[in-house]
């Protein structure tokens, strides 16, 4: 799967931040920034000029001028003309420098986007790097309910009719917040952070059957919903069933499992529904749970070396 961004796409985007200017005509608008999954060897997305491993997006200051400055004629010719070749999706001069005339005869020709801003190269890097690596990250939607709870990013989910709304708005009134309901879009950040948020569509919407579609953001405040958080735990909210021996295991650690999402493992903790269970409790229970095991605090395994202490003890009588 591509994932692409046009150079019309990214100066929308970041030209407001950035400062940025579109050096004459919008030429090269259309010029595509994407990152191909399967490659071995792909080009870094944006850095300073480098003509030997190029990247899409090359920042010119004042340095990679001065070495153009310092070349002779031929040798700035052939220099400009490899530079257009390599085809970048845009030069961006930094430091409000004005672009030489041979580079800008050059790239419009070559139909290659020239910006400028008056911010320094470093900035201008930083930025499009974090914008960038999250415009082009892959992306899903998972069906669910997502909240923040407890400050951890839980989703909630189950079949149709499970009862993951009014779990949802059970936990909003007792101080947790919203971020998505039904359709969350999850974004790989960093190599193990994964990003969840709300399609616009959907924005401080919840559906409980029943009462309908209500706006969380209205009937309980700002501090209701939050706009994005990091996936950290699933809770599936699953039919009771009784399996002998193996249910006496869940009954000591929990019926804790984990789900791949862009092959990063997310903890799963599956709860049985029943009538009287209070599950908005037991859903604030297991993240705090989350939370311990994460510093190395496992309540079932203090137990299991517990126990296992004792019937040595006794043997020793």
């Amino acid at each position: 799967m591509t994932r692409s961004l046009t150079a019309q796409e990214l100066f929308d985007d970041v030209s407001a931040r950035l400062e940025l200017n579109w050096v004459g005509k919008s030429v090269g608008a259309d010029r595509k920034i994407e990152i191909a999954e399967g490659k071995q060897r792909r080009p870094s997305l944006v850095g300073y000029l480098n003509l030997i491993h190029p990247n899409k997006i090359q920042i010119l200051g004042a340095e990679e001028l001065a070495f153009l400055d310092a070349l002779g004629v031929t040798a700035r010719r052939t220099n400009v003309q490899r530079m257009m070749k390599l085809q970048p999706a845009a030069l961006v001069f930094a430091r409000g420098l004005e672009p030489p005339d041979d580079v800008l005869r050059s790239a419009r020709r070559s139909r290659i986007p020239i910006w400028r801003t008056g911010k320094r190269g470093h900035d201008v890097l930083t930025y499009l790097q974090y914008h960038l690596a999250r415009s082009l990250a892959p992306q899903t939607t998972l069906h669910g309910v997502f909240l923040e709870v407890y400050s951890i990013g839980v989703l909630i989910t189950g079949d149709a009719g499970a009862g993951k709304s009014e779990l949802a708005l059970e936990l909003i009134t007792r101080g947790h917040r919203l971020v998505a309901d039904d359709a969350p879009e999850f974004t790989l950040v960093a190599p193990d952070v994964i990003d969840g948020t709300c399609p616009e569509i959907l924005r401080d919407c919840l559906e409980v059957r029943g009462l309908g579609v209500l706006n969380v953001r209205e009937m309980f405040g700002d501090t209701a919903v939050k706009r994005n958080k990091y996936l950290r735990l699933i809770v599936h909210l699953g039919p009771t069933v009784d399996d002998g021996e193996h249910d006496a295991m869940k009954r000591l650690y929990g019926d804790v499992s984990s789900i791949k999402v862009f092959e990063v493992d997310v903890p799963r903790l599956v709860l049985p529904v029943a009538a009287g269970r209070n599950l908005a409790v037991l859903v604030e229970a297991a993240v705090r749970n989350h939370v311990l095991k994460s510093k190395g605090i496992d309540a079932a395994q203090t137990f299991v070396d517990r126990q296992a202490h004792t019937m040595k003890r006794q043997r020793t009588w």
